[in-house]
């Protein structure tokens, strides 16, 4: 991707997290803004892994 291209798109997932807040407000459990945030991404044609597994390797452990 070239850096117009993940400009344009951090600026879309940054407007549907926002968009997500406003509608959701403050207080609900992760679980419930992933959905929300997932189905907003998708109503604007970004499609998402959810809960994706990541190797993670912490002082040299895991």
């Amino acid at each position: 991707m070239t850096n117009n291209e993940l400009n344009r798109l951090g600026g879309v997932i940054l407007d549907a997290c926002i968009t997500v807040h406003k509608e959701l407000g403050p207080g609900l459990l992760e679980s419930a803004y992933d959905n929300a945030l997932n189905r907003e991404l998708e109503l604007r044609n970004v499609l998402v892994g959810i809960q994706v597994p990541v190797e993670l390797v912490y002082k040299e452990c895991f």
